[in-house]
């Protein structure tokens, strides 16, 4: 029998790295990086409900463009995003 460890709701919690690193639930919406590289704008505005995720989003968004002295790839392993070839190229630039 596997050792599984319980997942736990991240309330209150918007850092993406902290969210990966210690179990927490996480529903993936990486996709969002494929969106934003495809429109090509110089701006874009996501005007959402307040306590709808816009500062997680944008953490998540962080770690996979920002280029870094250790890779976060392994944050995105079992993401979305990370089942398409062509974006593993762009984590981290």
């Amino acid at each position: 029998m596997r050792n599984i460890m319980k997942k736990i709701l991240p309330i209150g919690l918007s850092d993406f790295k902290e969210l990966i690193d210690e179990n927490y639930y996480y529903v993936d919406k990486t996709l969002l990086v494929d969106e934003i590289v495809r429109t090509g704008a110089k701006v874009i505005l996501i005007p959402r409900p307040r306590r709808f995720g816009k500062t997680l989003n944008l953490s998540m968004l962080r770690y996979f463009f920002e280029k870094s002295s250790s890779s976060n790839s392994y944050l995105f392993e079992d993401t979305a995003i990370w089942q398409k070839q062509e974006y593993r190229a762009l984590q981290g630039t």
